[in-house]
């Protein structure tokens, strides 16, 4: 249920003496509004609302939202910015603002959060039951942002607010912060009679984030039969999260029986991280596992390496966005019981994603000193012993310590680099998104039912990767063997490693060593960063009938919904295919004139269509104890992950017995949606307007699921090149991509509820708690053969809880999320997501302030201090099966925040 992280307006009570009238504010008013939501929905809703304008509680929507029943979220570098619903993944819900649909800051479909300050956010409504007139539902659930809508607050509305922010892990990497700040106001009035409405808003953070990550590469099978890690990857990341977030909304009702509604939403994301740390290739590389080490139950947990050849790491991670979004929206209301809606909107996001790495270490592969790494792993990761001091400016050098990437031939055709020096690669994603929408709507004089509605939607969704992928090397490099110190003049100090054993290494900004040409950019000539780029279209028509119920049953009340909707499908997808290109009189590949490689390019187009028909019910007993049972049944989608969409391929040979066997991997233009039938039932107890208890049991049979597997396809259909050296291609290809196969279920039960407890006694007035513990079961196999507890996002137990008090201007909350087991996305080379197994983890928050009272010369002043991951609760993965092989250990730290809101 809701949570504040922001100071709400006291949880006082004001009487007026002649009507007696009670007004609450505050934390307590936003859970008895999202009580009340609750309570008169027709479909099963969860809500988090915003009594007070600017002051959605907690410090992301993400977070809020993650309190609800059933609902959890994954946090990336400490913060929560995707959700879970029902133990499904991210991709599995929608989330719409203002009831239209939104492009993403992601390579999915799935909203991340981090783009929406929670300031400019008035409630969010998550739908887990879908109805017919719902356009853009998920099969998981469907998050709902709203903004406010100026002529229906009635009255002026001024607040201003900022916050400061603290890292308590400190400045990790040289030129980081530990603190930060955010600010925010909003101002909704009205004018002309109350027929005209403003609301404008705006948000602008700049806060720093701190993570120390400890990354194994894996754990190696010795010749003894043992395990041990098999080389490490180890940062101090630090990232710094700026964001501007403006919102407008414009209101025009000339007449009771007509509404013009004009919003607008823009945010500039830029979330900046430098990563400092050293990769350790250890049993997977020319190092030796010395005698003498201690073996645990199988597992080696200490020991050492020698002639271990360390690459010391400075990454640059940037990703950039700027998310658009509007709407127009045109509502007529008749008296004769027609209603007509017209609604155009538009999204848009830019998104550049750059990911830069840079090499250093002690010479160029095969020069240059070896360390002997001892180590000892353990419950939070490996940690480490050294003889070679990384932080020497004159020992650590620009270099390929390793020789990654082999012999690079540069863009002249002279200068050669004998292993890349680092990386570059820049990934540019647009999407945009149309919509359109008409609705009518009658009432009717039945004893059932209450009004019909029907409606069309039209969607034009396009999303397209371009990739720019670069080898970095030292342009004094002419011969593939020179190592360069950095120059003076971009040396910022050390980083300090001391939790991984590691000590001091050398830190520099590879931007600016780019920007000044001591890189050069070598483009990287292989088929796979081709067949990285996509551009998918998708065209949907949507038409919908839904008839709403509304009838007496002995003392009860009989609410709710029948409808279905009809979704025609046209999807498009075109891709780059690349293969070697071969010389058939020997048999190698072909060289460019510049020594790269040489490819064979083709551009894959490939569209298909497709018709879904949804049928929903929704049916709520509303009994006169203020007891609500619930019964809903659907037919659920979830269209395909678009990267899974596309038409790009990549494919080559392997030579066998004098054939050329095709083998290589692509997207699928031809998937279908994931498709669900959905049965749920909740008992709701309603103690009058100001709490609740309930059970909420579901079923979800998944019908179809998307998995990746080999098939065989036609070598005739693809543009092969000849194999040379006298090898016959195979009649056959097989290519690994996403197919859609079978499906499994997923069922559990969610009991939640917030009782204040001046319901029982006033003794007890201002105390209260809300929360909920949800337990699920998968029957899914994400892959055939794979468990399945696999089901990405998928944790058996999730469970919240906030105890709060609220009296005489003074609050205080602390609150708990727990989610077991699960498998998370973290992000992998390039900045793809990698899936892992997540251990169980445990968040813990809390928050004090103070209300200025009414009649105070400070009213309107909320002053509030807040701790966010009290108890430094890591994000811990590990490899399947043995928990004490730590692949992930990411420390956040604990958060700080102190600061204020006023309200004029």
């Amino acid at each position: 249920m809701p949570h504040g992280a922001s100071a709400q307006e006291a949880g006082t009570v004001t009487s007026d003496a002649e009507t007696q009238s009670i007004v609450v504010t505050g934390f307590r008013a936003s859970l008895e509004s999202a009580v009340n939501k609750k309570k008169g929905a027709e479909q099963i809703v969860e809500s988090v609302s915003a009594e007070d304008i600017g002051k959605l509680p907690d410090a992301s929507i993400a977070e809020s939202i993650a309190r609800l029943p059933g609902l959890t979220s994954q946090r990336v570098n400490g913060r929560s910015n995707a959700i879970s619903i029902r133990g499904f993944a991210p991709d599995f819900s929608t989330t719409l603002l203002n009831g239209r649909e939104q492009t993403s800051t992601g390579d999915n479909r799935a909203v991340e959060y981090d783009q929406y300050p929670s300031e400019v956010i008035n409630a969010v409504n998550v739908y887990k039951t879908p109805m017919a007139s719902l356009v853009g539902q998920g099969l998981s659930g469907t998050v709902d942002m709203r903004t406010i809508r100026p002529l229906d607050a009635g009255k002026r509305i001024v607040t201003v607010g900022a916050r400061g922010v603290y890292a308590d892990l400190g400045k990790l990497n040289k030129g980081s912060d530990d603190k930060g700040y955010r600010i925010n106001g909003m101002y909704v009035d009205q004018f002309a009679n109350d027929t005209l409405g403003v609301a404008l808003g705006a948000s602008y953070n700049s806060e720093p984030y701190q993570v120390q990550e400890f990354n194994a590469w894996g754990y190696a099978d010795t010749a003894d039969g043992n395990k041990v890690i098999g080389g490490s990857k180890s940062y101090n990341t630090s990232s710094k999260l700026k964001r501007l977030g403006l919102n407008g909304t414009l209101q025009w009702r000339p007449s009771p029986d007509f509404t013009s509604t004009l919003d607008a939403f823009y945010s500039n994301f830029k979330d900046n991280q430098i990563k400092r740390g050293i990769e350790l290739p250890l049993y997977w590389s020319s190092a030796t596992l010395d005698p003498g080490y201690t073996v645990e139950d199988g597992l080696i947990s200490a020991g050492s390496f020698s002639n271990v050849k360390g690459v010391l790491r400075n990454d640059v991670f940037q990703r950039h966005a700027k998310l658009y979004s509007f709407g127009w929206n045109n509502t007529w209301k008749g008296d004769n019981g027609w209603t007509a809606m017209a609604d155009a909107s538009y999204s848009k996001t830019d998104r550049n994603e750059l990911t830069i790495e840079s090499y250093s270490g002690t010479g160029r592969a095969g020069t240059g000193a070896t360390d002997t790494i001892g180590f000892t792993s353990a419950a939070k990761g490996t940690t480490f012993t050294h003889d070679i001091d990384y932080g020497d400016w004159s020992q650590i050098l620009l270099t390929s310590p390793q020789g990654w990437g082999g012999t690079q031939i540069g863009t002249d055709g002279t200068a050669i680099y004998g292993g890349q020096d680092g990386y570059y690669n820049n990934r540019k994603i647009k999407d945009e998104l149309w919509q359109f929408r008409s609705e009518v709507t009658k009432e009717l004089e039945s004893s059932f039912f209450s009004s019909i509605q029907a409606g069309m939607n039209y969607t034009n969704h396009s999303k397209t990767l371009t990739p720019e992928e670069y080898f970095l090397g030292l342009a004094a490099n002419t011969d593939g063997t020179v190592s360069l110190a950095v120059p003076e003049q971009y040396r910022l100090g050390t980083t300090n490693l001391k939790y991984l054993g590691l000590g001091n290494v050398i830190s520099y900004n590879p931007l600016a060593l780019i920007r000044d040409g001591i890189y050069n950019l070598v483009p990287n000539p292989t088929g796979d960063v081709v067949s990285k780029g996509y551009a998918i279209r998708e065209k949907l028509m949507t038409a919908y009938l839904q008839a709403n119920i509304r009838s007496q049953i002995g003392a009860s009340e009989l609410t709710g919904n029948i409808g279905v909707q009809a979704i025609w499908t046209d999807q498009n997808s075109t891709g780059g295919s690349a293969a070697p290109n071969i010389d058939p009189a020997t048999g190698q590949q072909v060289v460019n004139a510049n020594g790269s490689p040489a490819y064979i390019y083709a551009v894959r187009r490939s569209s298909t269509d497709y018709l879904d028909v949804l049928p929903s019910l929704n049916l709520s007993l509303r009994m006169p104890s203020d007891f609500v049972v619930r019964f809903a049944a659907a037919r659920e989608i979830i269209r395909p992950r678009l990267d899974d969409m596309r038409a790009s391929l990549e494919y080559g040979y392997t030579f066998t017995n004098g054939v050329a066997q095709v083998t290589g991997s692509s997207g699928n233009p031809d998937l279908r949606p994931w498709r669900a039938n959905a049965l749920d039932l909740t008992f709701e107890k309603y103690f009058a307007a100001k709490g609740y208890i309930a059970a909420q049991f579901f079923f979800k049979d998944l019908k179809s699921y998307v998995y990746n597997q080999d098939v065989v396809i036609d070598s005739a259909t693809l543009a092969l090149p000849d194999p040379g050296a006298g090898y016959t291609i195979s009649p056959t290809a097989v290519i690994n991509i996403p197919v859609n196969g079978q499906g499994g279920k997923l069922y559990g039960v969610e009991v939640a509820g917030t009782i204040p407890f001046d319901a029982f006694t006033s003794a007890l007035e201002g105390f209260g708690v809300t929360g909920s513990v949800a337990y699920t079961q998968s029957k899914i196999h994400p892959t055939p053969g794979e468990p399945a507890s696999a089901l990405p996002g998928y944790s058996k137990w999730v469970a919240n809880g906030t105890a709060f008090f609220e009296k005489w201007g003074f609050n205080a909350r602390a609150s708990v999320r727990y989610r077991s087991t699960f498998i998370g996305e973290v992000s992998g080379f390039a900045a793809n997501r990698v899936r892992r197994r997540a251990q169980p983890e445990t968040i813990v928050d809390a928050q004090i302030g103070y209300d200025f009272q009414p009649g105070s010369s400070l009213e309107g002043l909320s002053l509030y201090i807040q701790g966010q991951n009290l108890t430094n609760a890591p994000f811990v993965t590990t490899n399947p099966g043995d928990n004490r092989q730590i692949i992930d250990y990411q420390r956040y730290g604990a958060r700080y925040l102190a600061g204020f809101t006023y309200k004029f």
